[in-house]
């Protein structure tokens, strides 16, 4: 296999599908991962026809098992390592896509697969998918996000219980915290599932979601009042587009919309 296979891109429709594509290593995260990525989220910008993202994972074992340990990586200081780990900024360029992104989870979810689908905008996990963060029983802590990212998302308290001790979660406990949006009970019907809620996505103006997602990633680093100023300013500028004369009058007309991202 080589490093462009180790991720599939496709598009169906307005949806781009990113298959992590290593399943013999239960998709384990190598540099062809990383590249696959980051090329991905790439073309999937560029493309206008796109308006939503699907990162899932190949092979009945699982999303993604994190980090291949059997990568052959020779001794690294400090300072390698850090480049390493901004090496492409695959994780970054994921969540700071202007395009929707879902994460559509089953089976193993560990490690930098967890980080994967935390950078995603939605997590959808099948009832078989098992997620941990088991970096600090090898000396390490999570590298690609997960300290930063999972607080955020679950808060502080859970997070650092998950991190700490290294357990295992199942998919309705990742639900019940918060760390799942969506759950399918079937593994079978999850990149149907998948599929539904980017259609839904889909079918808004494209601006509008984009803008959502600005205004949300941005404002929860901001303060209240630098948070909700933003949001004003986004609101206004959504005021004066195409779309939603469109959508106003396709209300009106009680029609289809026909949204162009204008």
């Amino acid at each position: 296999m080589t490093a462009s296979d180790a991720i599939k891109y496709e598009k169906r429709d307005n949806v781009a599908w990113v298959t992590l594509n290593r399943p013999d290593q239960i998709n384990a995260i190598n540099d062809g991962i990383r590249d696959g990525i980051l090329r991905s989220i790439g073309e999937a910008e560029a493309d206008a026809e796109v308006r939503a993202i699907v990162i899932i994972g190949s092979g009945p074992r699982g999303f993604c098992a994190g980090a291949d340990i059997k990568e052959a990586r020779g001794p690294e200081t400090p300072a390698e390592a850090r480049r390493r780990l901004t090496k492409g900024g695959y994780l970054d360029a994921l969540e700071r896509c202007t395009k929707p992104t879902i994460a559509a989870i089953h089976g193993v979810c560990m490690g930098g697969g967890f980080e994967i689908a935390l950078a995603c905008d939605i997590r959808i996990a099948a009832a078989d998918a098992v997620f941990a963060l088991p970096e600090t029983g090898l000396g390490l802590i999570p590298g690609g996000g997960g300290t930063q990212r999972l607080p955020r998302i679950v808060g502080l308290g859970r997070a650092l219980d998950l991190m700490l001790t290294g357990d295992r979660i199942d998919a309705s406990e990742a639900y019940r915290i918060g760390a799942v949006s969506r759950l399918v009970a079937d593994p079978t019907q999850l990149a149907a599932e998948a599929e539904k809620v980017a259609q839904r996505i889909t079918a808004k103006p494209p601006t509008a979601t984009a803008y959502a997602k600005e205004a949300a990633r941005s404002g929860i680093e901001m303060d209240l009042k630098s948070g909700l100023q933003l949001e004003r300013t986004l609101f206004t500028v959504l005021l004066t587009t195409e779309d939603r004369k469109e959508a106003a009058a396709a209300f009106k007309e009680k029609r289809k919309p026909n949204f162009t991202g204008r």
